[in-house]
């Protein structure tokens, strides 16, 4: 391994927020010359990767916990080639009994949100052109948010699609895809309104549709409707 594909490789376990790496021991063979042992590492994503493959590689993932509970594994939905790509914290009842994100009580909402927002400002666009997926792929128990592990695990297919579509921006949905697309620890109220940066790749923080549902969040909608202006007018302006 050069050193050029070694950097590459660790820069790319760093976006997945992985801090620690382990040299993969060996038994000692008695030879007569000693040869350096090279650090093995997990490969990088394929040269041509694409979205078929990323879900082949998941397979029927037993990869953490959530495995145990989940009916489907939800991969994502949407156009491939799409310039603006949802992500989303993890699949609900609804999306674990279907297998596609974003169909219950909360995706019926962010679909009436991109649908009629593009409507009003003169955008042709229907959910079926974005791309929507989720930080993880199986559904947490009760709802609850994903554990580290869980993100951790699943980052590399998320790390994988966003890579493949690469679109011209990313709209993170509540603060578990803000945490996990971002690395950092502020919530939606701290980075919704404001651009940030997904490898080099514009992204843009607003509620969960979820969140938007209980009643007492008025002002809520009404910032989720400004901050979906700001996207739609960017991407496709």
């Amino acid at each position: 391994m050069t050193p050029n594909e070694l950097r590459r490789q660790l820069e790319y376990f760093q976006d997945l927020g992985i801090k620690d790496l382990y040299k993969r021991t060996a038994p000692v063979i008695e030879a007569p010359t000693a040869r350096p042992m090279d650090i093995e590492l997990p490969g990088l994503a394929p040269a041509n990767d694409t979205l078929p493959l990323i879900s082949t590689d998941i397979g029927d993932c037993t990869r953490c916990r959530l495995c145990k509970t989940r009916n489907k594994i939800v991969f994502g939905d949407g156009n491939p080639e799409s310039k603006l790509v949802f992500v989303g914290e993890g699949p609900g009842a609804d999306e674990d009994a279907q297998g596609i994100p974003f169909v219950g009580r909360a995706g019926q909402l962010l679909t009436q949100m991109i649908e009629n927002t593009a409507a009003k400002e003169g955008i042709a666009l229907k959910r079926a052109d974005v791309y929507i997926c989720n930080v993880v792929k199986c559904r947490p128990p009760e709802n609850r948010n994903p554990e580290p592990d869980e993100m951790e695990i699943c980052g590399q297919f998320l790390f994988r699609q966003l890579s493949v579509i690469n679109p011209k921006a990313i709209c993170a949905l509540g603060s578990t895809a803000a945490k996990a697309l971002l690395g950092g620890k502020d919530g939606v109220t701290k980075l919704r309104g404001n651009w940030h940066k997904w490898k080099d790749i514009p992204l843009l923080v607003t509620y969960h549709p979820s969140y938007l549902l209980r009643a007492y969040n008025q002002a809520a909608k009404r910032e989720a409707w400004e901050d979906l202006k700001k996207v739609l007018h960017f991407v496709y302006d």
